[in-house]
């Protein structure tokens, strides 16, 4: 049985620390691999992220447009008739759709939309619906809850 006092790593996963500036021996003496003069050869030489050399920054040349709302709520949408796929009586919630793949990225919640027909009885969980939406649904005999 393996215990704690017996865990190591496995074999070359570890690395011996490079020692720099040891002399010509040892393959980093001397200049200890930073090559010979410059900005970057000193110490605390470097450049900030996203310096180009004087020249005008990528981030500063390419133009801005619009605002971008920190703060804006994404919802997935679904159609009615999307829920068609599943039987009556079912139980919809946004966990049920994502797990089946209907949609993968993360949002902020789900908003149901009325467009297509619903030929199926359900109770169906989202962040938000449609009159028209809600109105299908009933129609149909089901229920629109919202979380």
């Amino acid at each position: 049985m393996l215990k704690l006092h017996d865990l190591k790593p496995p074999p070359g996963a570890r690395h011996k620390k490079k020692r720099l500036g040891r002399g010509p021996g040892s393959g980093t003496g001397g200049t200890s691999g930073k090559g010979h003069k410059g900005q970057k050869c000193r110490s605390g030489g470097n450049t900030r992220r996203g310096f180009e050399g004087g020249q005008m920054p990528l981030i500063r040349r390419v133009p801005k447009r619009g605002f971008n709302n920190p703060t804006r709520i994404e919802y997935t949408i679904l159609n009615v008739e999307g829920l068609n796929r599943f039987s009556s009586g079912a139980v919809v919630s946004p966990d049920l759709l994502k797990e089946m793949g209907v949609y993968k990225r993360k949002t902020d919640g789900l908003k149901i939309l009325g467009d297509g027909e619903l030929n199926v009885s359900l109770t169906v969980r989202a962040n938000k619906f449609t009159k028209s939406a809600v109105q299908k649904i009933e129609a149909a005999n089901g229920k629109a809850e919202v979380i």
